[in-house]
């Protein structure tokens, strides 16, 4: 007999199966490990309103690795809903790029349409379409520099 629960906290197995929010909410005040993977769970297995508090939440925790995998939560959750709550939007705003939130900002990019982002969002979207292009534009002229180089010397590429 034992456990009434599928999922186990101390080694993390199952919590990807986490669909409910109460369970994740008794985590965290039993200061439960790998709540970042649970609210990956919550992302799959529960509406947006149930698992966004518990996601900015856990993107709060003093453990890098599960912070990390809250924001992964994060992307997780704009990818399967097309948006996110503005809870998660400020939260991915205030962490910003470059960072742990990188990849759910651009999750966030490629998967919520432009006209329903919030300004700072679209302002990276911008930002980040000029930085590729450009970053495009560098690599193909470094091409046809060393093309034109190794031709001058009479090699060919």
């Amino acid at each position: 007999m034992g456990r009434t629960s599928p999922h186990d906290w101390e080694s993390g197995e199952g919590l990807l199966g986490v669909d409910d929010p109460a369970e994740v909410d008794a985590a965290f005040e039993r200061g439960a490990g790998h709540l970042g993977t649970a609210v990956i769970g919550l992302a799959f297995n529960c509406s947006l309103e149930e698992a966004s508090p518990r996601i900015v939440r856990a993107m709060r925790l003093p453990d890098i690795a599960q912070r990390g995998f809250a924001f992964t939560a994060a992307g997780t959750a704009a990818r399967l809903n097309g948006a996110l709550t503005p809870e998660l939007y400020a939260a991915l705003r205030a962490e910003g790029p470059g960072g742990v939130a990188d990849n759910a900002i651009r999750d966030t990019l490629t998967f919520v349409p432009f006209r329903q982002l919030p300004p700072w969002f679209k302002w990276q979207m911008v930002r980040i379409t000029v930085l590729d292009k450009l970053e495009y534009w560098w690599t193909r002229s470094e091409d046809a520099v060393g093309d034109a180089w190794r031709a001058l010397r009479g090699r060919r590429p």
